[in-house]
């Protein structure tokens, strides 16, 4: 199957969603990844990738090091590869991967194409689609990065065989997001299919995709829609700053944000209870993290200002309208977001 990101512009590509076939470029190559997916997939890529030159640069697996030293580290890469404007990167692995072989992609020589081909549910349903790219720092997730559209995505889910099960969970996680936003059977649907069979993960992650691309094509930059895709991230990003990104996966720090968000949007009379506990209940089907325990609840909101939606001193939320629509608002008063965070 193949989706079109239509950007009409020279931005526009196409979304492969199915098992990888043999690539080629007349070109130099370097190849993004991490130890992990090495391990288990370095091998199949080989098989299925040629260049005129390839290269490969390993950085360390986590969250946690998706920082300016481990850009740096790829950067060095590109240079040590003699890459030039000509040149491609390709990012192969998760999330954290695809968002910064991106941005690596956007500074070196002031951009050079890349490509990506995600390896875990969470990059192929969400994090790969859409040009997002960046690296996090002390104040927040992703505060550094630029729009840069890959040239085109490849996803085969067979790379999902060797995901842990927590990291299928926090694809899930994302999975969800799109269903609660946007496509209410989609929901009722997740409810009442098992996405740990083959037939219907690869089913969930089409949607998945076909949705995020109607969004990023309506909506490349976020100015509008496209934020609706922030569910449950505004919460999660500062759960994830809090957590110094070494206690929960960005998936399960989304799926603990969607129940605060839920909880939000139940207070504002946006959402009834029972689809609150609908939300929740296919949330722990896949074992995801609904609860957190906010130590300071002040501390905990002044970090949303450090969100990158929030503006002139207003904190964008995402709060789902019923499950298949969703209310972007920056007029939520102060005292009813405490409520709720006092709650957690």
């Amino acid at each position: 199957m193949t989706v079109k990101i239509d950007l009409n512009n020279e931005n526009s590509y196409e979304i492969y969603i199915e098992k990888l076939k043999k690539i080629s470029f007349d070109r130099k190559v370097v190849v993004v990844t991490n130890p992990t997916i090495a391990s288990f997939h370095l091998e199949y890529l080989k098989d299925n990738l040629s260049a005129q030159e390839l290269s490969f640069c390993t950085i360390p697996d986590g969250e946690e090091y998706k920082n300016m030293q481990t850009l740096e580290q790829i950067l060095e890469s590109c240079f040590l590869a003699k890459l030039d404007r000509k040149s491609l990167l390709v990012a192969f692995g998760g999330g954290v991967i695809g968002d910064m072989t991106g941005f690596a992609a956007s500074i070196y020589q002031r951009g050079i194409d890349f490509i990506q081909i995600p390896t875990t549910l969470l990059s192929q349903v969400d994090a790969s689609v859409g040009g997002k790219t960046g690296i996090n720092n002390r104040f927040g997730k992703n505060l550094i990065g630029s729009f840069h559209q890959p040239k085109a995505v490849y996803i085969d889910s067979s790379f999902l065989k060797t995901l842990p099960k927590r990291e299928f969970g926090a694809g899930v996680a994302e999975i969800i997001k799109m269903a609660v936003c946007f496509n209410k059977d989609f929901f009722m649907w997740l409810e009442n299919n098992d996405l740990n069979y083959e037939k219907n993960i690869d089913i969930a992650i089409q949607k998945s995709v076909q949705t995020k691309a109607y969004v990023v094509s309506v909506d490349e930059k976020e100015q509008g829609l496209r934020a609706a895709l922030n569910y449950g991230h505004t919460f999660g990003h500062v759960i994830e700053n809090l957590t110094n990104y070494k206690t929960y996966l960005h998936g399960e720090a989304v799926g603990i944000g969607m129940c605060m968000a839920n909880a939000l949007a139940v207070k504002l009379g946006f959402m009834s209870e029972d689809d609150e506990k609908r939300v929740e209940k296919l949330l722990k089907k896949y074992e995801i993290p609904t609860t957190y325990k906010i130590k300071d609840v002040e501390d905990f909101y002044e970090h949303f200002f450090l969100d990158k939606k929030s503006s002139n001193s207003k904190i964008k939320f995402i709060l789902p309208v019923g499950i298949g629509d969703c209310k972007i608002t920056d007029e939520i008063k102060r005292d009813d977001v405490i409520e709720i965070l006092k709650g957690f």
